[in-house]
C-alpha cells in the first residue's frame, strides 16, 4: 500500500519542522543532520525520508554523500495556505484592541 503523506502531518512533528530549520539556513547531510538530534539515526532517516516524501526537503547525490535542501516551493505553497488565516486573526486582534482602547477610554 502506498501512502501518500500529508504536508500538515509532516510538520506537525516537532524533530521534523526542527530538520527543516537545520537544513533551511544550508544543505546537509543525513548524518550532520543526526548529530544535532538525540536520537538514532535511523529515526532521523525515516523524519527525512518523509520530509522528502511531501517535497519539503530535496535530496541530492554528490558522490556518496544524500544531501538535503530545503524546497522553497513547498514551504510556499504553506505559507500562502496559511495567509488568509494570518489575515483573519490580524484583524480580529486589530478590531479588539480597538474596542479595548474604546473602553478603557469611556472608564476614565
Amino acid at each position: 500500500m502506498n501512502l501518500r503523506r500529508d504536508v500538515f502531518q509532516a510538520i506537525a512533528d516537532p524533530t521534523r519542522r526542527a530538520i527543516l530549520m537545520l537544513v533551511a539556513g544550508k544543505s546537509m547531510t543525513a548524518g550532520t543532520i543526526a548529530s544535532n538530534f538525540n536520537t538514532a539515526r535511523p529515526t532521523v532517516s525515516k523524519h527525512l525520508h518523509i520530509l522528502a516524501e511531501c517535497e519539503l526537503v530535496k535530496p541530492e547525490q554528490a558522490g556518496r554523500e544524500v544531501y538535503y535542501h530545503l524546497n522553497p516551493k513547498k514551504m510556499k505553497e504553506i505559507a500562502d495556505f496559511i495567509e488568509p488565516f494570518r489575515r483573519m486573526w490580524d484583524d480580529r486582534f486589530n478590531k479588539l484592541e480597538a474596542i479595548m482602547k474604546n473602553y478603557k477610554g469611556e472608564k476614565k
